[in-house]
């Protein structure tokens, strides 16, 4: 059985492996909400905050999971009624729109594929088209976790200024804060949320969100606001408007351990190790792919995901996921959305090192191995001569 600290490994999109560090962060007694401790644990994490996401801006955080992040941007920024753009890649930037839907917002979607990134190109031009301005806020994500897309913010933000657009930019980096290069002010983003359970190694249960002065300045007129996701009583400088009540201490304890992890390595270099293990990913892939059962689902390389690899399989992809489940204890992620029953993810997000990649391939090309489903050989062995080139690059 691959394991990571003695337990299965998690090659799925979230949740990911937790650190043992983390877990006995949360192995502590609870305090009284409004102790030192507590007080100072919430400004230490919404500070650390702003360095992880890049901003000068205002950060926010939620007892919530990433669908609770989305909801918490919304809220915060739009009116009943506004249209808001949203751009598909895949299954995650819609579901943001449907949430929207739901709360009052006018929806479009701009269409586009699963296979490919957004296309700024096509961003610019319905921008222009939109001469009174009444499209409210762009949404996109980073990267898409269901099709393995990883989107252009900073080419996003140029189209929008090339329109001469005044539309909020709002990111969702729940799969790419903590995996790849994420500057939220250098890159233009107005609002940006994520959650705990994937790059930020920690059980699922915090999302985040940061703002900018032009996102804070539309807070002031929205009128979705709601008591529990409302930026100005967070922004209060008593510690139960901050949480708006009781803090979810312990899982604080374990994010308050996950980011000095993260800056013991340095964020830069943090980003350097998923590229580097999302090659090696790709490097197996591609030897897999000459059986021409396997393919990926991002056509271009440089759209393909640090943080995980979406596979296409001509056949049942759960005999390789429950195989590597079953014999080898390694979890990978299943499709969703439009690649339900035809695809697989390998997830190398978090807490993950060359090792660990390793044991998951290994247990990929076991299955495919066991089951003789026709793959090109030599994929694990792509994976090492690639880590073998590039390894110091991790620890530079």
């Amino acid at each position: 059985m691959s394991v990571a600290n003695g337990r299965a490994l998690l090659a799925m999109p979230g949740p990911t492996n937790v650190p043992d560090r983390v877990l006995q962060a949360m192995m502590r007694p609870a305090e009284e909400l409004a102790s030192k401790t507590i007080v100072d644990l919430t400004e230490s994490l919404l500070a650390d905050l702003k360095a992880i996401f890049r901003t000068a801006g205002e950060t926010f955080l939620y007892a919530a999971n990433g669908h609770g992040g989305w909801e918490a941007a919304l809220t915060n920024v739009l009116s009943r009624g506004d249209k808001i753009l949203v751009l598909a890649s895949g299954r995650f930037a819609i579901g943001w729109g449907e949430m929207a839907r739901f709360m009052g917002a006018d929806v479009e979607v701009l269409a586009g594929s699963w296979r490919a990134a957004v296309d700024p190109a096509a961003v610019e031009a319905r921008l222009r088209r939109d001469t009174g301005h009444e499209i409210k806020a762009v949404l996109t994500v980073q990267i898409d976790t269901a099709s393995g897309v990883v989107n252009d913010v900073q080419a996003i933000r140029r189209a929008i200024d090339a329109a001469g657009h005044s539309a909020l930019y709002m990111v969702d980096g729940v799969a790419a804060l903590g995996c790849m290069p994420f500057e939220m002010d250098a890159f233009g983003v107005d609002v940006a949320m994520s959650a705990s359970q994937k790059g930020l190694m920690t059980p699922p249960g915090l999302a985040f969100v940061a703002a900018n002065a032009k996102a804070l300045q539309a807070h002031r007129e929205a009128n979705m606001r709601t008591p529990y996701w409302d930026w100005t009583a967070r922004m209060d400088p008593l510690l139960y408007m901050k949480h708006c009540g009781t803090p979810p201490e312990h899982l604080m304890f374990g994010l308050r351990a996950a980011i000095d992890m993260i800056f013991a390595e340095g964020l830069e270099a943090v980003w350097r190790r998923h590229a580097l293990l999302a090659a090696a990913t790709q490097a197996a892939m591609a030897k897999w792919a000459e059986g021409q059962t396997l393919s990926f689902n991002v056509v271009e390389p440089s759209q393909r995901a640090s943080s995980v690899t979406t596979i296409l399989v001509d056949g049942d992809p759960t005999a390789i996921t429950d195989y590597a489940q079953q014999v080898c204890g390694v979890t990978l992620g299943l499709a969703i959305g439009d690649l339900t029953g035809k695809a697989f993810r390998i997830a190398h997000m978090g807490h993950v090192n060359a090792p660990m990649v390793l044991g998951s391939l290994s247990a990929v090309e076991m299955a495919l191995q066991a089951k003789s489903i026709p793959h090109g050989a030599g994929g694990v062995a792509a994976a090492v001569t690639y880590l073998g080139a590039n390894a110091r690059e991790m620890a530079a």
